[in-house]
């Protein structure tokens, strides 16, 4: 069977060629004899993979010294409780902006550890924007500012980087992260789910300045404390290994095929100019965001009527295009063009697209 374009939201797409690696590398890594699946993580052959994926990704995003990385697990939505568990202590008081369901349910969790301010929230117009805030709107003595910064369900993208002065700015990047550059300066800590743009699903990734590490809170779970997982260079217990592993891959992919970050940000663009360019010439489809808050990775669209979105829906998977099913919370379709997304892949989405607006 020939392989389909596969636009969901996460578990996502991969690159073909890290698949083919990680196939041929199945019964023996390495000259190893086994499998990364079943060997040791605390082998000499498996330290040398995180190490290197640690390495990898210090160089592709070009992480300061002063910050650490650190492999998890639990999702990025384990971070929505041990973020304010570790960063929450000073003054018991965060910052959230809400511009979608995830940064809803981030401010949610920390309301169990400390008094949340809602900044700003775009729910006024079904998350279809992203609020513009200033240093000034920030509290002055707000432990952190929460920020999601792609919104996988609602396809926005913050547009900008707060600043937020001497405040921690803390955001969940699970479906932009290596998809262009960032300054990792500006953020006190980064968090994201892998399964999006780095790896299979099991793994999260948290980047963190080294202030914000060993200030948890009295009473915390030793698991939820990042200076456990520091201490222990991510092996506090068994990490994620075969996660891990296609991540290096991934890694090694975006340097060396791609060319980094600003390479990969040039055929984002690419992608979703494209796909855009058609949304907003068409008298059938038409994309619920518009302007400068658009994703470059999540393209949200509708026809309008329900049960024509259905038969296109439908009518692509028959064709080779699958997951365009928009999110159970909002309906019609969602094209999630993350980095592994091929250009062909949107060239041949539109033409498709083209074909069923003119016969309905």
């Amino acid at each position: 069977m020939a392989r389909v374009y596969n636009f969901s939201a996460g578990p996502s797409i991969l690159p073909e060629t890290v698949l083919a690696k990680a196939a041929s590398e199945m019964l023996d890594y390495n000259g190893s004899g086994q499998s990364v699946m079943e060997m040791s993580h605390r082998s000499p052959v498996y330290e040398e993979i995180i190490n290197d994926c640690q390495s990898l990704l210090r160089k592709v995003m070009n992480i300061p010294d002063n910050y650490k990385v650190l492999f998890l697990q639990g999702g990025a939505s384990s971070q929505f409780a041990m973020v304010p568990l570790n960063l929450m202590n000073k003054n018991r008081k965060a910052d959230y902006m809400v511009t979608g369901q995830f940064a809803k349910k981030a401010k949610e969790e920390a309301t169990k550890f400390g008094e949340v301010r809602v900044v700003a929230s775009s729910a006024d117009k079904n998350f279809s924007y992203i609020p513009e805030v200033t240093e000034g709107d920030f509290s002055k003595d707000a432990d952190y500012v929460h920020i999601c910064l792609n919104n996988t369900i609602f396809g926005t993208k913050f547009p900008y980087i707060p600043e937020t002065g001497d405040i921690p700015l803390v955001a969940d990047m699970s479906s932009c992260i290596l998809s262009e550059p960032y300054d990792v300066s500006k953020f006190g800590l980064i968090y994201a789910g892998a399964q999006k743009n780095m790896a299979p699903a099991g793994l999260t990734v948290v980047i963190v300045r080294d202030d914000l590490i060993g200030n948890v809170r009295e009473g915390a779970p030793t698991m939820f404390d990042y200076k456990t997982h520091v201490d222990n260079d991510s092996m506090y217990n068994t990490p994620p290994c075969y996660s891990i592993y296609v991540c290096k891959l991934v890694l090694e992919w975006i340097l060396n095929d791609i060319g980094g970050l600003e390479k990969m940000k040039e055929r984002n663009e690419k992608k979703a100019q494209m796909l855009y360019d058609f949304l907003d010439s068409s008298k059938l489809f038409k994309a619920t965001v518009q302007g400068k808050n658009r994703s470059m990775m999540n393209v949200t669209f509708v026809t309008g009527d329900a049960e024509l979105d259905k038969k296109f829906c439908k009518e692509a998977a028959a064709a080779g295009f699958v997951n365009l099913k928009g999110h159970r919370s909002v309906g019609g379709m969602r094209a999630s063009i993350y980095n592994a997304m091929p250009v062909e892949g949107i060239e041949k989405l539109v033409a498709f697209m083209k074909e069923f607006e003119a016969n309905n």
